[in-house]
């Protein structure tokens, strides 16, 4: 589509009463970023009140109309979506905006290909819209939802605002109190009318995370004396406050409680009771009917999780139920998928039909092509793979056939394991659930799913290219065109996806891979690029961006030297003598371990002199360039032995990669302080 054009959607599709919206970006460092919003308006073009302002702090409606779903990488950088269910949008709401703003008024100039895209129910993109010539505005509305003549349409808008979330926000009616730019320290308050949300949960993160909760914006809410977690939460929604009062755009963080009560257990051999047990499984089919029974069950009876999940499937908001192991006609051979979800909203129904592994296992095409076509022939909307493995922009786990002759059209979407551990630790931990009960049981799956023998470990074998190539490597005989490397670089690249699962559910944070590639790259062509250069220097590097951390993380496994770094450049504090900005580093890395390696990044010159931390507190002079350089920033790395096996064990690669990551956090990054106003640093490739 053009700047200002319009259709309607009616035209492009019979399933648009519910459709996802991505808009989508991508940055040449790495450390680029927006956050989306969606405003409802009523025939006066404002806001009926601030509940109608969708952003990071207040992301779904009461009623599901509006859910902001987050963000997936992309083989050219980053999508964030949107789910609206126009259907369930009031007769008085005749606007749905869709926007996007950058932190601190940063400019979408930054930023490059810029696009929004429209999917129906079923998964089928309807539209596009790109987005050119953007300099310093610090905001966009990408496009609308339009009424007109009880139909939906759709409008290309393509408007900048030099003043950010609030210039932009002003206009549709909210009151804003702008406090993106003010320290992060400061109390934040919450979106308007919303009460304040104490995430008090009862249980302590599991031993294996190695991941401390990020240090609070706000004062910390300790944990009460109770055996049930408890999280207290807004209602439905934010209601409409009171006159004159404005809307706080300051990011809302919550941190895990001090420490859970204590136990009244004799000694540690004492096991608490589950609601879940998984030490009795006992083989895999086991795993996989417990797992599929478990999920689907507080999928029911958690409204706010099963939401969640199936919202990125286009599935409508309303009454979910879900059935397991049901047998469904197909010809001499009837089928039992694993699950089955059913969703009614106003008198329709929408149905998925699931097929579950667990342990590792793959998923098996040909059952997935038979549930496809059950599907089809029965009407369903779609059919939904769960397995351990991390799905990839333009590498389908499994392959399927659709007849294009059948006017109904399935949608084959995939969760991982990971994704769905991500999804109950951002709720239980960090954004919190209705009541009492309900907590619990989401506290009961996850304690499950992180179990040793549940089998729901996400990600956790690099596959059968792994030894070959690990050995072409140490023996110099892998060449550039050996299909296998290209195997091993998507299995890290799927590890990676997991990793930031992992930490983001941790810390309650957006963690997010970073890609770098030219536009217009599709994903397998920089898959089998980087499978070259991993030909010829034996090293796989990735690159992650955690929301509000000094700088972009980067890991780098080289499988020649079997070595593994963990590394961060941070821009140097602003301060007047070379000195005073190594004597500032230094300081906030008093807890850091002795071996990190520290190097001063000069402006326009490269790297400058480095050394450890043990030897440079006691000489931190050592640092100083001699040649009067000017400091532009530091890179910090730690290094460690990489793990040689395939699998998820304590000497397996997986293994090694997830604990180099937590250490650097948890020892490092933690500690660093982004200073405001200066960019990352330039310097040599990490």
């Amino acid at each position: 589509m053009t700047k200002g054009a319009n259709v309607a959607l009616a035209t492009l599709s019979e399933n648009t009463g519910s459709v996802t919206i991505s808009l989508e970006w991508s940055s040449p460092n790495g450390d680029g970023d927006a956050d989306v919003s969606v405003l409802l308006l009523g025939a006066d073009g404002k806001v009926r009140s601030n509940a109608d302002f969708f952003f990071y702090n207040n992301p779904a409606a009461a009623n599901g109309s509006v859910q902001l779903l987050g963000q997936t990488p992309t083989g050219n950088g980053n999508e964030d979506r949107i789910q609206l269910d126009l259907t369930a949008l009031p007769s008085d709401v005749e606007r749905a905006v869709v926007a996007a703003s950058r932190h601190q008024r940063a400019a979408f100039g930054q930023l490059e290909n810029l696009r929004i895209t429209l999917t129906d129910a079923g998964g089928e993109r309807l539209l596009g819209f790109s987005i050119s010539g953007a300099s310093v505005e610090s905001a966009f509305v990408f496009g609308e939802m339009y009424r007109r003549n009880d139909e939906w349409k759709f409008r290309a808008v393509g408007q900048g605002y030099e003043t950010g979330l609030a210039g932009l926000a002003t206009d549709y009616g909210i009151e804003i109190d702008d406090d993106d730019e003010q320290d992060a320290e400061a109390p934040q308050a919450e979106p308007e009318g919303k009460k304040e949300r104490e995430d008090v949960s009862g249980a302590a993160p599991p031993a294996s995370a190695g991941v401390p909760a990020p240090r609070p914006a706000g004062p910390v809410v300790d944990a009460p004396a109770a055996d049930v977690p408890v999280i207290a939460t807004a209602e439905a929604g934010p209601a409409t406050a009171a006159a004159g009062r404005r809307l706080r755009t300051a990011r809302k963080k919550v941190t895990l409680p001090k420490a859970p009560r204590k136990s009244l257990a004799e000694n540690d051999s004492w096991r608490s009771a589950r609601l879940f047990p998984a030490s009795s499984l006992k083989n895999d089919r086991e795993r996989e009917i417990r797992a599929t029974s478990i999920l689907l069950s507080v999928m029911a009876h958690v409204p706010e999780f099963g939401r969640r999940l199936t919202a990125g499937f286009g599935a409508p908001s309303g009454h979910i139920e879900t059935f397991t192991e049901v047998t469904l006609p197909n010809g001499d051979s009837p089928r039992r998928p694993d699950g089955i979800i059913r969703i009614e909203r106003a008198g329709k129904l929408w149905t998925a039909l699931v097929e579950t592994k667990t342990n590792g296992n793959p998923l098996k095409a040909q059952q997935v092509q038979d549930y496809m076509d059950i599907a089809a022939r029965r009407g369903y909307e779609a059919v939904i793979t769960l397995s351990n493995d991390v799905a990839l922009e333009g590498s389908p786990l499994v392959l399927v056939k659709v007849d294009g002759r059948r006017k109904h059209k399935v949608a084959l979407w995939h969760l991982s394991w990971a994704e769905v551990t991500h999804q109950a630790q951002m709720l239980i931990r960090h954004e919190g659930v209705r009541n009492e009960i309900r907590a619990w049981m989401l506290q009961e799956l996850l304690q499950y799913l992180q179990h040793e023998n549940s089998g729901c470990h996400g990600f956790q074998n690099m596959g059968p290219a792994w030894v070959p190539v690990r050995n072409g490597i140490d023996q110099e005989t892998l060449c550039p065109g050996d299909q296998r490397a290209v195997l091993v670089v998507e299995s890290w690249e799927r590890l990676i996806r997991q990793v930031c699962l992992r930490l983001g559910g941790e810390l309650g944070e957006k963690v997010m891979p970073v890609q770098r590639a030219r536009r217009g790259t599709d994903p397998q062509s920089r898959r089998t690029a980087l499978a070259e250069r991993f030909c010829e220097d034996g090293r796989l590097h990735a690159e992650i961006r955690i929301d509000g951390a000094a700088g972009v993380l980067a890991v780098t496994a080289d499988l020649r030297l079997g070595k593994l770094r963990t590394s961060i450049d941070v821009a140097a504090p602003d301060q007047v003598y070379p000195l005073s900005r190594v004597k500032r580093l230094l300081k906030q890395l008093v807890e850091a371990p002795a071996d990190l390696h520290v190097q001063t990044l000069l402006d326009g010159q490269g790297a400058g002199p480095r050394g450890t931390l043990e030897k440079l507190r006691p000489e931190p002079g050592d640092l100083v360039p001699r040649n009067a350089g000017q400091i532009s920033g530091f890179r910090l790395s730690l290094s460690k032995s990489v793990g040689s096996t395939r699998g998820n064990a304590e000497s397996g690669f997986i293994r090694s990669v997830d604990d180099a990551v937590d250490r650097f956090y948890s020892s490092v990054i933690v500690h660093l302080e982004a200073w405001a106003g200066r960019r990352s640093p330039e310097g040599a490739p990490a």
